[in-house]
Parts: structure tokens; sequence; C-alpha cells
């Protein structure tokens, strides 16, 4: 009768594994550490991606031409920035534009459609979106400087791409939330949550149809939406012009009439 082996089997076994599970351990560990990347690795790679932090801040002005259409609506749209922080947007309807404009400083607006020719002050709400579109570079960009906190959530997929997800909590306390594709570190997708006179308001943009203007990659094809809604805002870029002539003045808050006739002090 042969000897039972299988209890000196098993200690022999158990020995092993005591060996080898810690260094398995740390094998893993290193590997996933390699793999692993933190949130300014990834928003470092989609500056990278867009062109580079040279060419980005190389841009003192910007002018964008968009057409406009939801549904059966058509209009035009502009976008004018000056580095630090100034922008003004048209929105165009007929020869007819509403104005919104931010110097710095104060935002304002003419909204001809509501019967107002004369310019009005925005409200602290109501301009934070301004705000954030004057920032020529984008909120990731050099995010921690202006306030905001950036978190790597993790992947998630933008509608079959696998994307890296950021959470970007703003200074503002909008929150923001990054689709980055994983293989070209572009923005597909960014959800944006807002509170507007004590009210959420949530929105959706996607970007895509991406192109190169002087070594830098802007989305060509934007889409907008609410959160939820099947219907998608298009908006088609016409032209985007880099570095062009903007006077100061197309960014500061014009007199009214009433105050263009009030007379000097003296008369």
């Amino acid at each position: 009768m042969k000897p039972d082996t299988r209890p000196a089997a098993a200690v022999q076994f158990l020995k092993v594994c005591q060996v080898l599970l810690p260094v398995l351990a740390i094998f893993a560990a290193i590997t996933s550490g390699a793999s692993a990347q933190t949130v300014d690795e990834v928003i470092a790679k989609n500056i990278q991606a867009r062109g580079g932090l040279e060419k980005l801040k190389a841009v003192k002005t910007l002018r964008t031409t968009v057409k406009f259409s939801d549904g059966s609506f058509r209009a035009e749209f502009r976008q004018e920035n000056k580095r630090p922080g100034k922008v003004r947007e048209e929105f165009i309807i007929q020869g007819m534009a509403q104005i919104q404009a931010y110097d710095g400083k104060t935002g304002w607006q003419i909204s001809p459609f509501n019967g107002r020719k004369d310019p009005d002050l925005m409200s602290q709400d109501d301009m934070k979106s301004l705000i954030v579109d004057g920032d020529i570079d984008g909120p990731l960009v050099d995010y921690k400087e202006k306030g905001h906190q950036a978190e790597l959530v993790g992947h998630d997929s933008m509608e079959g791409t696998d994307c890296y997800k950021i959470k970007l909590n703003m200074k503002n306390e909008d929150v923001r939330y990054y689709y980055l594709d994983a293989d070209s570190y572009l923005e597909l997708k960014v959800e944006i949550q807002t509170t507007i006179r004590g009210a959420l308001q949530e929105s959706e943009l996607y970007y895509g149809d991406y192109e190169q203007v002087n070594g830098i990659y802007y989305a060509f094809a934007v889409e907008q939406a609410q959160k939820g809604s099947a219907s998608r805002a298009q908006f088609s870029v016409e032209k985007i012009e880099q570095n062009v002539d903007l006077d100061d003045a197309l960014f500061a808050m014009p007199a009214t009439k009433a105050e263009a006739k009030k007379p000097a002090a003296g008369e």
C-alpha cells in the first residue's frame, strides 16, 4: 500500500503560495501604477492633443463664426474673445443682433427681440456662462490657478466610444463632466450643471469634426441639448480666426442715449 502524499503536497503548496503571493501582489501594484493615469496627466494629454500649451497661449484674440439651426429655425452666431477674459457674443437673426458681452469686470447685453435697444447690465447668474466663454483656453487649462478642482472619475462610454471622464468643480460652483476620447484625448462631450436663480439647469454639449487651424484643433460641429432631451441644437462652425485686431471698445458697455446726451460737469 502506497503512503498518502496529499497532506505533504498541500503543505508544500501553501509554502509556495506564502512566497509567491506577496511577490505577485507587488508586481500587480507596480503594473497597475504604471498603467493608471492621474487627472493632471489626462488633462496634460488633452492640452497636447489640442495643439500644446505654447500654441494655445499664443492665441491672444479669437473670432468664431457659426451657423445655428434648431429644427426649422436658422440664425448666425459670432463669438469674439480677447485676453484676459473678454468676450462678446452676437446672435443674429435677419440682420438684428442680440449681444452679450463681458469686459473682464462687467457683463452687459442688448436685447432687441425683447424691445430693448439700450444696453442693460447682466446679473451675476445670467453672466456665469458668459464668463466661462471668456476663458479663451477653456476651463481645463491651468484649472488650479483658476480656482477649479478636477477629479478623474474613471472611464465611461460616449455613444460607444471609450472616454476618460473628468469631473470639474468650478470656482463659480458649477460642475462640468468632460468626456475625453481615450485614444485622441479630445473632448467628445461636456455635461454642465449650473444653478440659475436657485434652479438647477443641466445641459450637454457634443463635439465633433475636429479641424486644425494654425496647429490647434477645434471642433467644427457642436450640438447642444438639455440633459435627457433627444432634440439637439446644431452649431456648424464656418470660420475660426486667430489673433485678429479686436478693440477693447467691442467688449465695453456702450453709453445709453440718455448718458450720451448728459451735459458735462460745469456746462
